[in-house]
């Protein structure tokens, strides 16, 4: 299955070395490697490219199923995220919730360094390309600025962890940096205002539940991921 590519003019982020955390303030990440009992002598996995969606893709989100409502929620979040992508994707992409140990994407929350916001690493499922997402669901540690607004804003919170996730699981799905600032999957070593680009989102949301109902995808998101899902390979 090809790469996204830019046929518009618009600027894809090749990533060389980042594994995915655009929000790290405005720093490159080092990309993690694959689990050592899964990668295959001789085939290095690229840090970033699209998934075969030749059949459903198991997901497996920590916290889901928790009795703790504040870690299941942040686990809504993150299905949320996933279902904006799949939404978006013509019918190219079909998701199914799956055991961790069979799950293509899997997704963990905080296990990162200080004032990373999110992560993926690929990894090989039983020979097959998959992911691991990492998001930090606290945002104490994210400097002073977005701290406070957070603390004074649930709903800021929940959209920094909103859109961290769909950052991230776009990574898992192939999606590349852009240079776009409208776009979920923009880069912010191009320089840009972190805020900003929460605020936009959160101005459109009274409730919790809307975060469900307004994507955070822009056109050029969807451009990308239509192009790295073809229609001819479609399941």
């Amino acid at each position: 299955m090809p790469r996204p590519s830019s046929s518009s003019g618009r600027r894809l982020a090749g990533c060389a070395g980042c594994a995915g955390c655009w929000l790290a303030l405005w720093l490159l990440v080092f990309a993690g490697q694959p689990a050592q009992a899964q990668a295959r002598p001789g085939a290095p996995l690229e840090v970033i490219a699209p998934l075969a969606n030749d059949a459903t893709l198991g997901v497996f989100i920590e916290h889901a199923g928790s009795a703790d409502a504040e870690l299941r929620a942040d686990a809504e979040l993150c299905r949320w995220a996933l279902d904006d992508w799949v939404g978006h994707s013509a019918g190219r992409l079909s998701v199914a919730a799956a055991d961790e140990a069979d799950a293509i994407i899997r997704v963990y929350f905080d296990a990162l360094r200080a004032g990373q916001y999110g992560e993926m690493r690929p990894i090989l499922v039983e020979g097959r390309r998959g992911a691991e997402v990492y998001v930090r669901a606290e945002t104490d540690t994210l400097g002073e600025v977005i701290a406070a607004a957070a603390q004074a804003d649930p709903l800021l919170r929940e959209t920094i962890v909103y859109l961290t996730c769909l950052h991230e699981i776009g990574h898992a799905l192939g999606m590349m940096h852009t240079a776009e600032f409208e776009d979920v999957m923009y880069f912010f070593g191009f320089g840009g205002d972190i805020e900003a680009f929460f605020g936009r989102y959160r101005a459109g949301l009274e409730s919790r539940a809307d975060i469900a109902r307004q994507s955070g995808l822009s056109a050029g998101d969807i451009a990308q991921l239509l192009a790295a899902y073809p229609e001819d390979q479609v399941l």
